[in-house]
């Protein structure tokens, strides 16, 4: 089921005010490009992780595009030990999920890391939307389904139908689930030809990926199995005949948290934090991972100073085979598409601030980066983790897609009794004009390249 809530008289009307309103300069230096600046819309509440906040950490975002009514879209984030938020357009919180308790109080509480959605899956026979969430602190999938109606009705957007006990992910018993080396990153995928939903769950101070498949009960509930897992790299030979690691706390390895999938090439994009961007082509056969783009770090020497917990970056010996466009860690990954194979990659940068834009298409050409910085009601953008886009027109505020990131940093800064300041971030939402304009070359807008719900048959 396809919808369009635009006549292309408006759309063109819009994107042409678009273009006369949204224009800046920047400055480009060799192969790069130095970052435009973007200022965000709007943005949810602040979160706060400490007690009274009921340790609450915003992570990641994901924009569910209402079947119907586009303005009654939603965005889904998780706030770690604090679990879900959902919320509208307008960045007000419509409803709030906990994470799971710990089994004992010896145990690991739930902590929701990263949120997906599938859209249309057959579930006693009818087709729902699912939100399909990474719990790291129980090493399992949470699924949720997405209910239309609720923005008319006293009813809650999202409703639980994970079935009891479902697998672990990663570890075999919850003596292993409370060392962590857990489910972190998260992505999820409908094959097109075989109508199968799979989720590929990255693993916490660790490479590997686990392809888990999404499957329906006989109680009309949704679990899971493991199907295999893909293996990255932790060490890495340099042209000039030495070999690399990233630098990590002991007894951890380079892990992978933001992942996409290229829903129609299937491709899985997949930011190992310290190293780069690896590019992934889907298949239950063997799949060779190429690594598209590095972080500026790579390579480069280093100490681990162990007092202070931290790596020490020589870049006055950088041998230069880092690449230019990322500097780690390497986090949110979300695809902006539109028509055909066209469209934009976008990654967070968290080590310089900016969102990082490639191509699509083809080699995944990179194209520039951007910078979320403050207005005067809104604050900009820093330590970002999670980031999701979408091309669909939402509402007025949103009438050409929207951009929603985290904010590592959220201010005006709050202080608690004891005068210290309070761990806060929160989301902001970006019109994608806002982003697109901004380019020196324009980026596209396509409001009508793709919709998620263009494979509902």
């Amino acid at each position: 089921m396809k919808f369009r809530n635009k006549s292309a008289a408006l759309v063109a009307a819009i994107l042409t005010l678009a273009t006369a309103l949204f224009t800046s300069s920047s400055t480009v230096l060799g192969d790069t490009m130095t970052p435009v600046s973007v200022q965000p819309k709007l943005e949810t509440p602040s979160n706060f992780d400490d007690d009274a906040g009921g340790n609450a950490d915003a992570d990641d975002p994901a924009i569910w595009v209402h079947p119907f009514s586009p303005s009654k879209s939603l965005v889904v984030a998780t706030l770690k030990n604090a679990g879900l938020a959902v919320y509208d357009l307008k960045g007000v919180q419509l409803q709030s999920i906990a994470a799971p308790p710990a089994p004992t109080p010896n145990d690991s509480p739930g902590r929701f890391n990263n949120v997906d959605l599938l859209y249309s899956f057959v579930l006693n026979n009818q087709k729902v939307d699912l939100a399909v969430v990474s719990d790291r602190g129980s090493d399992k999938l949470r699924i949720y389904s997405i209910n239309p109606q609720a923005a008319s009705s006293d009813q809650p957007p999202l409703t639980d139908v994970t079935t009891a006990n479902v697998p672990f992910i990663f570890s075999s018993s919850q003596t292993q689930v409370n060392e962590q080396a857990t489910a972190y990153g998260l992505a999820v995928y409908r094959d097109p030809k075989s109508g199968r939903s799979f989720a590929y769950v990255s693993q916490r101070n660790r490479t590997a990926i686990a392809v888990v498949e999404l499957l329906q009960t006989s109680q009309g509930q949704i679990t899971y199995r493991n199907l295999k897992q893909i293996n990255l790299p932790s060490k890495f030979e340099l042209p000039n005949g030495t070999s690399w690691t990233p630098c990590e706390d002991p007894g951890e390895l380079p892990q992978v948290e933001g992942m996409v999938v290229d829903q129609k090439r299937g491709i899985l994009y997949a930011g190992q934090e310290d190293v780069g961007i690896w590019k992934i082509k889907l298949s239950l056969g063997s799949t060779r991972p190429i690594l598209l783009d590095k972080v500026r770090e790579f390579g480069v020497p280093y100490t681990y100073d162990s007092v202070e917990e931290e790596c020490k970056i020589d870049f006055n010996n950088d041998p230069g085979y880092g690449g230019k466009n990322l500097s780690a860690d390497v986090e949110g990954l979300t695809i902006y598409y539109a028509n055909d194979n066209e469209g934009y990659l976008l990654a967070s940068s968290q080590g310089d601030n900016t969102f990082a834009v490639y191509e699509r298409e083809g080699n995944n050409r990179f194209v520039g980066s951007f910078a979320l910085v403050d207005t005067t009601t809104v604050d900009g953008v820093q330590e970002s983790d999670g980031a999701a886009v979408i091309n669909v027109p939402l509402d007025r505020e949103f009438p050409l897609g929207l951009f929603v990131t985290q904010d590592g940093e959220n201010t005006p800064e709050v202080l608690d009794d004891a005068g210290e300041v309070r761990a806060n971030t929160n989301f902001k939402f970006i019109p994608w004009q806002s982003i697109a304009n901004t380019f020196p070359k324009p980026l596209q807008i396509k409001p009508d390249g793709w919709n998620p719900r263009d494979d509902d048959d």
